[in-house]
C-alpha cells in the first residue's frame, strides 16, 4: 500500500523496494542535499548466524504511521521531500528491507532528519521481523 502526498512517499509493501524512486521523488531544485538511509537484511546477529528475515505489518496503520514521521520531518526540518518505504515477507541476505530519504536546501538538515526518520520509524511503527537462523531457529526480534 503506497502513500501519496505531496511532499511525502509513504509505502509498505511486499515487492521489491524502489531505492531509484526514493531518489527520484525526493530530487528538488531547491536541495542541496539528499540522503537516504537504506536498511539491509545481514547475515550475522546477536543470536548467531541469519539466513533471511521475514517482515510483517499491519498495512494501514504502517503507512499512516510512516506519513506521521514524514510529516514530523517536514516540521522540524526545512525539507523539501520525503520518502520512507518498508518491505514485508520474506527477504534475503543482502536485500534492502527498509528506504528513508530526504532532501533539504542544505546537508546538515538532510542528515539530521534522515537519522529521525528511521529511529523513530524503529520505535513506532507496527512492523514486525522475525530473523531465521542457521540453527533452524527463528525468533521474532523487537525493537530493531
Amino acid at each position: 500500500m503506497a502513500a501519496v502526498s505531496e511532499p511525502v512517499l509513504t509505502r509498505v509493501s511486499a515487492d521489491p523496494l524502489p531505492v531509484e524512486e526514493a531518489l527520484a521523488f525526493i530530487a528538488d531544485p531547491g536541495a542541496g542535499g539528499t540522503c537516504v538511509f537504506i536498511g539491509t537484511v545481514r547475515d550475522r546477529s546477536d543470536a548467531g548466524e541469519v539466513t533471511g528475515l521475514h517482515y510483517e505489518a499491519w498495512d494501514d496503520l504502517a503507512t499512516g504511521r510512516l506519513g506521521e514521521i514524514a510529516q514530523e520531518m517536514l516540521d522540524r526540518w526545512p525539507l523539501r521531500r520525503v520518502a520512507i518505504l518498508h518491505r514485508t515477507g520474506d527477504l534475503a541476505i543482502g536485500e534492502a528491507s527498509v528506504v528513508v530519504a530526504c532532501s533539504a536546501p542544505h546537508r546538515a538538515e538532510a542528515f539530521e532528519a534522515c537519522r529521525h526518520g528511521i529511529e523513530r520509524l524503529k520505535e513506532d511503527v507496527p512492523i514486525w521481523k522475525k530473523e531465521g537462523l542457521v540453527s533452524g531457529d527463528a525468533r521474532w526480534v523487537m525493537g530493531s
